[in-house]
């Protein structure tokens, strides 16, 4: 159940990106586009064709010339009366249009309000509303077309279906509690635990294309961490192809906190690179090192780099729990020893059997200089992600749904250990409600103002 009232007034805002550009357009949704339209254009517009037009100023000045479209609700993107004002694209004149729309009645748009409005109208549903603002944020071609199967409504369909088949488990479930004297019960005679095993089934199909798909979106982040020297700058310029950070024989050069973004096949990667470990009386190196140790906390995985050349197992090992230590729970680390290119096949031999029990880790052998060992490293990037490269049909989809999946499936085990070990109907049907309004969430059938304004905000404005 859609939980916020509809607006009643008229909103605005430039649906172009800032700058300078050919044409710039301005947006109008309400019950007043359409006036408004009439007073700036001064000119009747008939729906859905482009009409080339003035655009004039409250004193009837000439702003600029260009195309108005008109659409009339309920047949527009928001389900309202939708006008767009198409002029060229100077930073100025897009500034007296918009002040002139506003002064005729409109509002300024707040971000994401367009989409909103239209999921209030039922012209979309929440997963539409978030894969609009993911396929404008793509960063791959993966990621883009992820984004139009979601807009599309193929991760819809899928919850959509999931629902229906646990409404139809539930009225099994339901039947045998309202009618005991029938000769069939429903719940020990393997029906609902066949329903039940159906649905888990469904389940983890979604989550394994809704998991794809948040890697699309928003991949991971991976912190490239060590003692001074240990090659992380290196590193960090090799993945990523350019000199993003600088190199030198003197420990302690990177002293601040740098970012890249790459692509694997798709997989979108933040790399961040750190000041070296190291005790330091310098304040600016603490500094630096204060924020490693907070990038550290917050990664996806820890990229720990080591100096092939200056180190045993048992130097490893202590810099390894001294990384896991910084951390606020135990977060995958991929030891890279570096600098191999330096080292006898006999010693990285004896360094890996004598780094095998470390727990939750991969030893990986790379040198930055030669990049012996990168293939290797960008297949364990992605195999550690559980990314697939060329997985079809997959879907945007992001965090919430991931978290709203888990809780459906929870709810579903709970139903079956409700049906198997206690026969107890009443508790199976209503961890099937459970689930049911889960997956609601996802599609916003059933949601919260706060999800809704959380989710909505971080869109764009004119969009």
């Amino acid at each position: 159940m859609k939980t916020l009232s509809l607006h009643q007034d008229t909103i605005a805002a430039v649906a172009t990106a800032p700058g300078i550009g050919g044409v710039a357009i301005i947006r109008i949704s309400g019950p007043l586009a359409s006036a408004i339209s009439m007073k700036i254009c001064q000119t009747p517009l008939k729906p859905r064709y482009a009409t080339f037009v003035p655009f004039l100023n409250t004193e009837g000045e000439l702003l600029d010339r260009g195309v108005a479209l008109y659409f009339p609700g309920p047949n527009s993107f928001t389900g309202e009366d939708v006008v767009e004002l198409q002029g060229h694209g100077g930073p100025v004149v897009v500034d007296l249009l918009l002040n002139t729309v506003l002064e005729q009645g409109a509002r300024m748009a707040h971000p994401g309000e367009f989409s909103e409005r239209a999921f209030l109208n039922d012209k979309i549903d929440l997963i539409q509303a978030e894969a609009i603002a993911d396929l404008i944020n793509s960063q791959s071609i993966q990621a883009a077309r992820a984004a139009v199967r979601s807009l599309e409504g193929d991760f819809s369909s899928q919850i959509t279906t999931l629902v229906t088949d646990i409404i139809y488990a539930r009225m099994y479930v339901e039947a045998s509690i309202d009618f005991p004297e029938e000769e069939i019960d429903f719940l020990s005679d393997g029906k609902v635990l066949n329903l039940i095993d159906a649905l888990l089934a469904q389940l983890a199909v979604i989550n394994a294309s809704a998991h794809q798909g948040v890697l699309l979106q928003e991949g991971i982040t991976l912190v490239i961490a060590g003692r001074p020297n240990a090659g992380k700058s290196s590193l960090l310029n090799a993945l990523s192809g350019k000199d993003s950070a600088i190199v030198t024989s003197i420990a302690g050069t990177t002293r601040d906190i740098i970012k890249e973004h790459i692509q694997l096949d798709g997989l979108a990667l933040q790399l961040i690179d750190t000041a070296g470990l190291r005790d330091s009386s310098d304040p600016i190196e603490q500094e630096g090192i204060r924020r490693a140790k907070n990038a550290i906390s917050t990664a996806d995985r820890l990229l720990l780099v080591i100096d092939a050349t200056e180190t045993d197992a048992c130097a490893i090992e202590i810099a390894w729990r001294a990384a896991n230590a910084l951390t606020t729970e135990a977060i995958p680390c991929t030891l890279i020893l570096n600098k191999i290119d330096l080292l006898k096949p006999e010693a990285l031999d004896l360094l890996r059997g004598q780094l095998q029990h470390l727990p939750n880790t991969t030893f990986i052998a790379i040198s930055a200089l030669t990049g012996q060992g990168f293939e290797i490293l960008r297949q364990h990037l992605k195999s550690s992600a559980s990314f697939t490269p060329q997985s079809t049909g997959c879907f945007s989809a992001r965090r919430r749904h991931l978290n709203a999946l888990a809780r459906a499936k929870s709810a579903i085990e709970a139903s079956r250990e409700q049906l198997v070990i206690a026969q107890a109907g009443e508790l199976v049907a209503e961890e099937l409600m459970q689930a049911q309004h889960a997956l609601n969430e996802i599609t916003g059938a059933f949601s919260s103002d706060d999800l809704l304004g959380e989710i909505f905000s971080s869109f764009c404005i004119g969009k």
